[in-house]
């Protein structure tokens, strides 16, 4: 079964999470509509748009087990996305400067006969960020394709994070204990028997 295992995912980080977690899979990744409900709580859209993206990838490779994954970054009951320009980011950073928010990530595992759908969240709080903090981190590593503007794993994660409470893989964008844990229990797959 672990043959037919496929990420279905843009997201290198999931992709380097899954691997690094023993798991023999694919990736197949086609781009589905990110829209939602806007009356959603916003802690609900990350497992809705990761089940709205299995669904559509079902349809396409059917015969599969299927994983798909969304993560978002809450900050005072506002979703805040993928920055699309520097001062995008730069005000996403500003944001979370001195605060605490959190990162939602939703996961949704299916085959031909069964899902399930979780969500995982992670309280991540960082110091006062400095403008020549926040100009350093988007000039030198662009982080205009995660959410809320940045990346833990990257330098301002190092200098600037403070504290975590949950999972930390979460924040890079994948739960995987969680993950091992629902692909164990729901699908009988395991990372070592191949």
């Amino acid at each position: 079964m672990t043959d037919h295992l496929t990420l279905c995912s843009h997201s290198p980080r999931r992709k380097q999470i899954l691997k690094a977690a023993n798991y023999k899979f694919e990736v197949q990744s086609v781009k589905v509509d990110e829209s939602f409900p806007l009356d959603m709580s916003k802690n609900k859209v990350a497992e809705f748009l990761a089940v709205k993206k299995n669904k559509h990838h079902q349809t396409i490779f059917n015969h599969r087990t299927i994983i798909t994954a969304d993560t978002t970054v809450v900050f005072e009951d506002q979703i805040l996305g993928k920055p699309d320009h520097f001062e995008e980011a730069k005000s996403m950073l500003e944001k979370l400067s001195g605060q605490t928010h959190q990162v939602v990530t939703g996961v949704c595992i299916s085959n031909s006969s069964q899902w399930v759908s979780f969500s995982s969240i992670t309280e991540v709080s960082f110091k006062i960020l400095s403008p020549e903090e926040i100009y350093f981190y988007i000039d030198t590593f662009k982080p205009f394709d995660k959410a809320g503007g940045y990346g833990i794993q990257e330098w301002i994660g190092m200098i600037g994070v403070t504290s975590i409470k949950g999972c930390y893989y979460n924040v890079v964008g994948l739960p995987i204990q969680e993950l091992c844990k629902a692909l164990k229990d729901k699908f009988s797959i395991l990372p070592f028997n191949r």
